[in-house]
């Protein structure tokens, strides 16, 4: 029997967003098939769809783009909040990730905080980088000891490539091409996975041992280039705990926008399965077709029914405090 579903990596666009947000979004909106109706949607199409692919619960986020607007964030946080308590609205089937402006480090530690405390957000959900900009640097520290202060996870997601990133995805080819390239053909992913060495290599986990990170779409290949980098990490510096360490105990990914079995095979041989997650990213991907990922997985072999559950809902419940909602 197809468990529950637990999804992560779910997205909105809020009301309160500046109109100049949406050209970027322009492949998706050209591409998916009415994706802004369902983005803008906190209610009866979002619950049909989520229906449609046996998603019973849905922790929700805002679209990146958002990390130099601290009052756009604030808006938005306040819009998805007041929906996941409007129970008629929700049906009580909607978590929350804040969102969190970046690009004002003490701004995004103070709105992280408030997210938690007072909205009653299970995490946040941040953009990858502010205009080219990572968050290994001391100006950062107050949101990461925010983050383990309050035991929240923080999902680290891909946003666009900054002017100074772009040129290295443009070539002889389309413009549609290099965009792609830039975003969800590569760029994203693998932007994503730097970012995640750049933090381990500031020693922001030796400095943060309990902080809990989340990163999509299978691990943003960093499971297949796990072990070297284990290896080559060693000459970065002298850390308390190497990268494998820091993998199993802080790390968690999820399966949002990956269709296919093959890379969840080398997933399973090198990382702890509780902390193997399963997501959609909708509207940007459709539940159904994650919902025949699922069933797919279920008639593999390569999980017995204890771990399906664990991946479908389970460890999503462990990780977030959440439940599956009685239908």
């Amino acid at each position: 029997m197809t468990p529950p579903l637990i999804t992560l990596e779910e997205h909105f666009f809020s009301s309160a967003v500046p109109e100049n947000l949406k050209p970027k979004y322009s492949e998706q909106l050209k591409h998916v098939d009415g994706v802004y109706d369902k983005a803008v949607d906190l209610g009866a199409l979002r619950l049909r769809d989520m229906d449609a692919g046996g998603v019973a619960l849905q922790v929700i986020s805002h679209v990146p783009g958002l990390s130099d607007n601290p009052v756009a964030c604030h808006a938005a946080n306040d819009q998805l909040a007041g929906v996941i308590k409007a129970k008629d609205q929700s049906k009580g089937r909607f978590a929350g990730f804040a969102g969190a402006p970046m690009g004002h480090p003490d701004q995004a530690a103070a709105e992280l905080r408030r997210a938690v405390t007072e909205l009653g957000f299970v995490g946040a959900l941040i953009d990858n980088h502010h205009n080219g900009k990572f968050f290994d640097g001391p100006e950062y520290e107050p949101f990461w000891a925010a983050a383990e202060e309050l035991d929240v996870p923080i999902y680290l997601h891909q946003t666009w490539a900054s002017e100074d990133m772009a040129p290295h995805y443009q070539g002889n080819f389309t413009q549609g091409a290099a965009m792609s390239m830039a975003s969800s053909g590569l760029g994203w992913h693998t932007e994503t996975a730097l970012h995640v060495l750049r933090l381990f290599a500031s020693g922001l986990f030796d400095r943060h041992a309990k902080l809990k990170m989340i990163i999509g779409h299978m691990g943003e290949t960093i499971p297949f280039m796990l072990e070297r980098i284990q290896v080559l990490s060693r000459r970065w510096g002298d850390f308390q705990r190497d990268f494998k360490t820091v993998y199993d105990e802080n790390i968690w990914i999820t399966t949002s926008g990956v269709w296919s079995l093959n890379p969840l095979r080398c997933i399973l041989a090198n990382t702890k399965l509780d902390h193997i997650l399963y997501s959609v990213d909708y509207p940007f991907q459709k539940n159904e077709i994650g919902l025949e990922w699922i069933k797919d997985l279920e008639k593999s072999g390569l999980v017995n029914e204890e771990e399906l559950n664990a991946i479908a809902y389970g460890n999503a419940e462990r990780l977030l405090g959440v439940k599956v909602p009685k239908l």
